[in-house]
């Protein structure tokens, strides 16, 4: 005896809830991506699904979800698939729905609002050359390796190097004017080098950074995230005010090298947080030595620049400014850098791997909402 219609109509939407949006990491059905569903005389399943663009990268993956999803209902002996496009109603219609308001609404950051539980990291160094880079990549993927919801900006506009370190080759959609980045180890990733062809110079001034890094806040959607670090230029310019007056939240992680020229710019790095009032989470020491066959150490760079920053910002803004760890030299940080898989990943065991992972792991902590919390404040003279 075959089972009801009603009851395996009831388990095919129950399926297809079950399959999430590749871009968005919602349910498909929640989207209103799913235009029917219906069930033949034999058993077999179709299909109507309307993608957010037409010609989406992912609709093979789609295909594959929701064939796996339907297939393994009961009664069911095969799955169909038509695939549509979203009109531009529905899109707006979807654009609202993600965004929690109207489709006309003028974009917000959500890491700026009082309710927001994104910790945001801002990844900052005096000068180039010190693996800043290198150390937010691994860093955003040993997070995301913990379990939680990760993004990454790649603010240096002028430098751009997160992609191609984090193996994120993919193209962002567009839903309206949302941007929906592409992923790669479980981290969500934006940068100016997927807006440009090939490897050409972005020649902008001020102004126009500070527009394209709005952008990439307010535009991009980035989902529920737990942390999200930004990934600066050198130095204290044009992004490093923007960043101050867009995500004054933003807590800065200074990364220096344990030489003494690159800690006294690092300091100055670090020092811009007395005149944005943010907080320095703390400090990374890089390439901090380079350990040999029989186990001896050699200090490349010189010894002890990430304490002296550490102490020296201490000191100057009033807050304790720990250490968070020394990341010793390895050429299989760059390898893995250039192959686009983070050393976190492709060495969990070096010793590079062990101490961004234990820096990580001081920075896996999510912020807390101080929306609707009474803050203890009573007038004066009560």
């Amino acid at each position: 005896m075959s089972a009801p219609a009603s009851t395996v109509s009831d388990a095919i939407q129950a399926a297809l809830a079950t399959v999430n949006d590749p871009e968005i990491r919602r349910p498909i059905t929640e989207l209103g991506m799913v235009r029917s569903a219906t069930v033949g005389d034999a058993g077999v399943v179709r299909v109507e699904l309307l993608l957010t663009v037409a010609g989406c990268p992912l609709k093979d993956k789609l295909r594959a979800d929701i064939t796996a999803a339907v297939g393994a209902v009961p009664g069911v002996t095969g799955v169909e698939i038509e695939f549509g496009v979203m009109s531009p109603e529905q899109r707006q219609e979807l654009q609202a729905r993600l965004r929690g308001g109207t489709a006309d609404q003028e974009p917000v950051i959500p890491f700026a609002q009082p309710g927001s539980r994104t910790r945001v990291y801002a990844v900052a160094s005096g000068k180039g050359g010190v693996g800043k880079s290198s150390v937010t990549v691994n860093l955003a993927a040993a997070l995301a390796a913990r379990g939680l919801s990760v993004g990454v900006v790649d603010a240096d506009i002028y430098g751009h190097s997160v992609p191609r370190m984090l193996g994120a080759d993919g193209r962002p959609t567009r839903v309206e004017d949302m941007i929906m980045p592409p992923q790669a180890h479980g981290v969500k990733v934006i940068s100016i080098g997927m807006f440009t062809a090939g490897n050409a110079a972005v020649v902008w001034r001020g102004p126009m950074l500070h527009r394209a890094l709005q952008q990439f806040l307010a535009d991009v959607y980035w989902g529920d995230l737990d942390v999200l670090l930004l990934d600066l230029p050198p130095g204290t310019g044009d992004v490093a005010i923007s960043l101050a007056q867009l995500l004054p939240n933003a807590e800065i992680l200074v990364v220096t090298t344990p030489q003494a020229a690159a800690a006294e710019v690092a300091e100055r790095a670090g020092a811009i947080a007395l005149q944005t009032h943010q907080r320095v989470v703390g400090v990374i020491e890089n390439m901090s030595w380079l350990e040999l066959p029989d186990g001896t150490r050699m200090e490349v760079f010189g010894a002890g620049g990430g304490q002296v920053v550490a102490d020296s910002l201490t000191k100057a803004i009033g807050a304790q400014v720990p250490l968070l760890g020394q990341v010793p030299l390895d050429t299989r940080v760059r390898e893995a850098g250039d192959d686009g898989n983070p050393i976190v990943l492709a060495e969990p065991d070096s010793p590079a791997s062990a101490a961004l992972s234990r820096v990580a792991d001081r920075l896996a902590v999510r912020r807390e909402s101080l929306l609707g919390k009474p803050l203890g404040l009573t007038p004066a003279g009560r």
